[in-house]
């Protein structure tokens, strides 16, 4: 367990996740006392994640790390380990793939998310312990923590929100930080 300066256990981070009753593609994600709008799957959330259909996990995820733009992004302040994204990123989304659910640099035949992308979507980009840890195919792929797109458009099965809260909550979040999506 990771310990504070003085010896004692570092606190865990909480992010909770819960979705709009008026809308399924949208959330409050709290932090402490912070409430932060979100986007979430276009079908809402799901118990029954697999592979495709749109929905936002109902799990505890803890986060692993993630990735940034560094040409449009300084070096971005975190308790997590952030790597800039260069062209050759890719992330395996197809599950009869060796590299499915996995960051692969370099050319990738079958089904593949481009982590650098033309819109700013990954900027900055923190990957949950969705299918990670124990991957199971057809369960699930590229479930992360991202910015929004405008109008709080929904996400493909991600937790999204503003750069600027993104900013503002990155300092603390480290490799304890849990996303709980209820």
């Amino acid at each position: 367990m990771e310990k504070t300066r003085q010896g004692r256990p570092a606190p865990k981070r909480l992010l909770v996740v819960r979705a709009l009753p008026t809308n399924q593609s949208r959330a409050i994600v709290q932090f402490g006392p912070l409430r932060l709008q979100a986007a979430i799957g276009k079908t809402g959330r799901t118990s029954r994640k697999r592979e495709g259909d749109g929905g936002t996990p109902i799990a505890s995820m803890r986060l692993l790390g993630g990735f940034f733009r560094s040409e449009r992004r300084r070096a971005v302040k975190s308790g997590l380990a952030l790597k800039p994204i260069d062209k050759k990123m890719v992330w395996c989304d197809a599950p009869a793939d060796p590299n499915y659910n996995r960051l692969v640099r370099g050319q990738l035949r079958s089904s593949h998310e481009d982590m650098k992308r033309e819109d700013r979507l990954y900027d900055i980009c923190l990957v949950m312990d969705w299918n990670m840890t124990k991957r199971v195919r057809h369960c699930g792929s590229a479930i992360f923590f991202h910015l929004i797109r405008p109008g709080y458009e929904p996400t493909a099965g991600c937790v999204a929100i503003d750069a600027r809260d993104m900013i503002r909550i990155l300092p603390f979040l480290n490799r304890h930080t849990v996303v709980r999506v209820t």
